[in-house]
């Protein structure tokens, strides 16, 4: 490929999209939005597009996707010294005076360091200098524990960004304008609300390489410690887990209310879904599913209204997209029926980012088949009714049942079934659970007269920060691995059942991964340069990280934990208390209007 194939082919990706929102280039102030993956992989996130309109609606700042190159294009660019470019207008990467990277998935933090380098970016940020671009990081991963690439970011969101990042450009701009010091700025973002700034805190780690704490540095450009700590209103004094013997000022989540639309900002058909329009219907999950870091890492659960909704679907129809509806369990949407027929009263398609087997309606699966799905996915999670009971997982088998049916009515041929092998105090009796469970919805699907494929998606569990498993260990790969043979060779016999299994060797990548601390930084830039995630295991050890002591080592509830800098706004002890009530299988109910149990809706 040559260096005007790579152009155009960024040109023409614009051509391709139809955008509801300007990116002026004769603005002053430069931002590049960065997605770690490739624009069919990034274009598909509905939360980079609500970012690039948060950027472009600010008065002087120009916001221009950048993405990573497709593995066919990468030697190409290091062949002609290409830097990564802007699909809007083919600048490189270090001409921005802010870098934003939406951070989503663990395995692609092993991008982050090359696109940093395509794009002629110190990849660390210790080695920045005062011209070169304030990198900046939000997204799912960097709000439950930015830790593992924080030697990368200057910066990180916590929480949501919308009236967030625009606050965060001011500061930037400002600094800019002014000609402040780099970390004059990096301080100045510090005291914001909802922003990280990891060289404000230095981990501690005993002589065994354990993880014992923060030291707070209260200004960057000193080395000295100072233990008085000051609050400000974007710190909280509470967590006593630190080596020096004092509280660390702890950086609040930030969110907001669902009160403007959140939507497909910029139309293309070149993504994972296709030609599709998304519509976020709602945010967070009330359901208190003990494994799902969203459902506390997003709370309060909240929903938009159904006018701005059916605005969504309006700018669909214009451009003739298929609707995509985006939210934790679309089916909980108080309006989801009334929802779904004004799509079809529109002539459109739809489908559903997820679904809950106990919420389902006729109206919705109705919809859904005139929309040419042949598949009903639901999760249940685990075999058993006790596992289930563990995890908080309130769907029974009448309901997967009466899903079944409302598909076989549609016309819907086929069930998907997701499924997690590993989790906390499973037994040889909950993997035998899943066969029979398996075996019980084929068995609907007979009755019912759906006459296609069950599959079941199984996954090992991962323990992920802020959830009440966030202490326990990985099940043994090896043990793991065993129990999914069984699922397989129990099921084989059955051609109209497959299994489907997520390779365990990258899950156990994605459980250190996601509850490291700041030494794994340099283990994922090693792993880049030695050739990608393949080398991960055996750069840890070539640096002494005991991958298999960070998966399978139970978590005392008072050992200090690397996000614990960090406020998710749950109340003190809630998380243990709710692991002390999967142990019992006491049931958690969903969330409600004036709940104050997890201290949220308190704050």
């Amino acid at each position: 490929m040559t260096r005007n194939d790579i152009l155009n082919g960024l040109q023409s990706l614009r051509v391709k999209e139809v955008s509801r929102i300007e990116s002026n280039p004769h603005k002053p102030f430069k931002v590049g939005l960065v997605y770690p993956n490739t624009y069919f992989v990034g274009m598909s996130n509905l939360g980079i597009q609500i970012i690039y309109e948060e950027i472009n609606k600010r008065p002087t700042s120009c916001g221009e996707r950048y993405f990573l190159p497709p593995n066919s294009e990468l030697r190409d660019y290091e062949k002609h010294r290409l830097p990564l470019m802007s699909v809007e207008t083919q600048r490189p990467l270090n001409e921005c005076d802010v870098i934003g990277i939406d951070i989503t998935f663990e395995m692609d933090y092993f991008n982050i360091p090359t696109l940093l380098k395509l794009g002629r970016v110190p990849v660390k940020r210790i080695h920045r200098i005062e011209r070169d671009p304030i990198v900046i990081a939000g997204g799912p991963c960097a709000t439950f524990n930015p830790e593992p690439v924080s030697d990368f970011i200057d910066a990180f969101i916590i929480g949501e960004g919308e009236e967030l990042v625009p606050r965060v450009l001011d500061i930037i701009e400002q600094g800019r304008n002014e000609q402040w010091l780099r970390s004059d700025i990096l301080q100045a973002l510090s005291k914001e609300p909802g922003v990280y700034v990891p060289a404000l805190y230095e981990p501690q780690f005993d002589e065994s390489g354990r993880f014992t704490g923060y030291r707070f540095v209260e200004d960057i450009s000193s080395s000295t410690f100072s233990v008085a700590v000051t609050a400000t209103e974007n710190v909280k004094n509470t967590n006593p887990a630190v080596s020096t013997g004092c509280a660390i000022p702890k950086v609040t989540r930030h969110w907001k209310s669902l009160d403007t639309v959140g939507e497909t900002v910029i139309a293309t058909d070149f993504t994972e879904f296709g030609a599709m329009y998304i519509v976020e219907v709602a945010r967070g999950c009330g359901r208190h599913c003990r494994f799902c870091m969203a459902g506390y890492c997003y709370r309060t659960p909240r929903v938009r209204r159904l006018d701005l909704l059916k605005e969504g679907v309006d700018r669909a129809a214009a451009l003739n997209k298929k609707v995509g509806l985006m939210g934790a369990a679309i089916s909980d949407y108080p309006d989801i029926d009334e929802l779904v027929m004004y799509i079809r009263s529109k002539g459109l398609r739809y489908s559903c980012a997820s679904l809950r087997a106990d919420s389902l309606t006729q109206a919705v699966v109705d919809g859904l088949a005139a929309s040419g799905q042949q598949t009903i996915t639901i999760a249940p999670e685990a075999g058993s009714d006790r596992l289930r009971r563990v995890i908080n997982k309130g769907i029974s088998n009448e309901d997967m049942a009466k899903a079944v049916k409302l598909a076989a009515n549609a016309g819907i041929p086929h069930i998907r079934l997701y499924i997690m092998v590993g989790l906390p105090t499973e037994t040889e009796d909950d993997i035998l659970a899943i066969v029979s469970m398996a075996e019980d919805v084929y068995r609907y699907m007979q009755e019912a007269g759906c006459k296609g494929r069950l599959t079941l998606s199984v996954n090992p569990f991962i323990p992920k920060p802020f959830t009440p498993f966030q202490w326990m260990p990985m099940a043994h790969q090896k043990e793991v691995t065993k129990k999914l043979n069984t699922i397989k060779k129990a099921l084989s016999k059955n051609r109209r059942i497959e299994v489907l299994v997520e390779s365990p060797k990258e899950a156990y990548i994605q459980g250190v991964l996601a509850r490291g601390d700041r030494r794994l930084g340099e283990i994922i830039l090693a792993a880049v340069e030695a050739g990608g995630p393949k080398q991960f295991k055996k750069v840890c050890s070539d640096f002494g990280y005991d991958m298999e002591a960070a998966l399978y080592t139970e978590r005392a509830l008072t050992d200090p934990l690397p996000w614990d800098m960090l406020d998710m706004q749950l109340a003190d002890g809630y998380l243990a208390a709710e692991w002390q009530r999967s142990l019992t299988e006491v049931y958690t109910p969903p969330c409600q209007t004036g709940c104050k149990r997890c201290g949220v809706c308190v704050g």
